[in-house]
Order: structure tokens, then C-alpha cells, then sequence
């Protein structure tokens, strides 16, 4: 199985960013092959990637799920939705990106989903590693049954309140039973004093695992103005190095 890292915040806080950074370092180090999964709905990890995203897991379902007569004769609903997703599978140097879109809409979608959970599993066996972007609640792994996740990084910035929305996460996935082995806080965009004794405080207070910090990087600042995906971000960037770092400590 793939060693797997899940990426998980507050909106706003940079979870995006980091993933790709994690991704360029992955890239960088050549541990390859990489599986980048968008399990965000509102997120944008394609564009800072630098790839394009035809269709995603959601709308593949809800096209299954609505309209089952598209399904070709003599093709499993298995053996189609298979095939879809192979088809939406997006293909780079040393990685591919999945997109799993939207939650559901109203309706039944439990036999769309086991298979789906089912040839994630088979999925991922096709990589190294894998990188998931998720929302702050968790939805997308939420359903996984037999997916493991090696570490789990909350992203939160130098608010007391993205601190709190950390812990929350951390408390979901306990709460939920998600098969998590280490769990990390990472304080991202901190400026040049550091960390105010308030937010150590509170990560103290919260018995929140801090990993580390990564510094405001006007160069990332300046990618996103320009719409430069992640991956072109000079090796000298100060959060690259920093996120660098980081990762050596999770001795993967």
C-alpha cells in the first residue's frame, strides 16, 4: 500500500499550497510514483499543480447514479465506473491527480460509493505515494473503509481560531474511528517574530502535535498573483525549504 500523507485545515489556511509543496518535494527527491488527491470540493490543487481537470469522482457518480441507462450493454456498473474513473485520471511528470469533486446530492449513492471506496484501494496500490487535499470535515476519507493514512497534517495560520478548527479535525478523525497513524499540526504563514505566546498557548491548551512553522513566502505570494503553478516555485523559496524540513521529520 502507498505511504499515504492527508493534508487537512480550515478554509483559507494554505492546505492547497502545502500539498503541492509536499508533492514538489516528493518530485524533487524522485519518490515517484505520486497519486495527488483533490478530496476537496472548493479546492484548486489542479491549478497549482499546473494540470487540468476534465471531470471528477462526484460528477462521474452522479452520472452513474442518474443515469444508469448509459451504461453500454454487456458492461458491469463495477467494470463501467471503473473505466470512468480511468478515464478522469490525470496524467503528469511523476504524479497523476484525481479530483472527487462535489458531495452527493440527494438519492441512494451506497452502491456507487463501495465501489468506488473499493477501486481506490486497488488505485493507490499503483503508487509510492499518495497526497490528499481534504476539507476541514473529512468527508471523502470519511468514507474510506480500508484506507490507511500514515500522517495526517493540520494546516492552521497565526489564528487562535484555525488553532481551535485543528483540534476539531484531530477530535472528527478520532471521533469517526479513520485509520490515521500520526497526527501533526503545521502553523503555516508565520512572519518573521514568530509565534505569539497566545498561540503557543492555545496549542498547548489543545495537546496539539506541532510538526512546525512555515514562513510567509512572498514568492509563493507572487506565483498566485501570476497564476504559476507550485511546481515552478524556485527551489530557494523560504517555505519550500522549510516544508523540506519538515518532511525529514516524518522519517518516510
Amino acid at each position: 500500500m502507498a505511504f499515504t500523507i492527508a493534508v487537512a485545515g480550515k478554509g483559507g489556511t494554505g492546505k492547497t499550497t502545502i500539498s503541492a509543496l509536499i508533492i514538489k518535494y516528493l518530485l524533487e527527491k524522485k519518490m515517484t510514483p505520486i497519486l495527488a488527491v483533490d478530496a476537496d470540493a472548493n479546492s484548486n490543487l489542479n491549478e497549482v499543480l499546473g494540470v487540468k481537470v476534465i471531470n471528477s469522482i462526484g460528477e462521474v457518480r452522479e452520472e452513474i447514479t442518474k443515469n444508469v441507462n448509459s451504461i453500454p450493454t454487456g458492461m458491469s456498473k463495477d467494470a463501467y465506473l471503473e473505466l470512468k474513473i480511468q478515464e478522469i485520471l490525470v496524467e503528469a511528470s511523476g504524479f497523476d491527480l484525481l479530483a472527487m469533486g462535489r458531495p452527493e446530492g440527494p438519492g441512494c449513492y451506497c452502491y456507487v460509493n463501495n465501489i468506488l471506496r473499493r477501486y481506490m484501494d486497488i488505485l493507490a496500490k499503483n503508487y509510492s505515494y499518495v497526497v490528499m487535499d481534504n476539507e476541514a470535515g473529512m468527508e471523502h476519507l470519511s468514507r474510506r473503509t480500508t484506507y490507511e493514512v500514515d500522517h495526517l497534517l493540520l494546516i492552521s495560520d497565526t489564528s487562535p481560531r484555525a488553532i481551535r478548527a485543528a483540534a476539531k479535525i484531530r477530535d472528527l478523525v478520532k471521533e469517526l474511528e479513520l485509520k490515521v497513524e500520526e497526527t501533526h499540526l503545521i502553523i503555516n504563514r508565520v512572519p518573521k517574530e514568530g509565534l505569539s505566546p497566545i498561540l503557543k498557548e492555545e496549542i498547548d491548551k489543545l495537546n496539539l502535535n506541532l510538526l512546525g512553522t512555515l514562513p510567509l513566502d512572498e514568492q509563493i505570494l507572487e506565483m498566485d498573483l501570476k497564476k504559476r503553478p507550485i511546481l515552478e516555485l524556485p527551489g530557494g523559496s523560504c517555505a519550500f525549504r522549510a516544508i523540506s524540513g519538515l518532511i525529514e521529520k516524518l522519517n518516510f
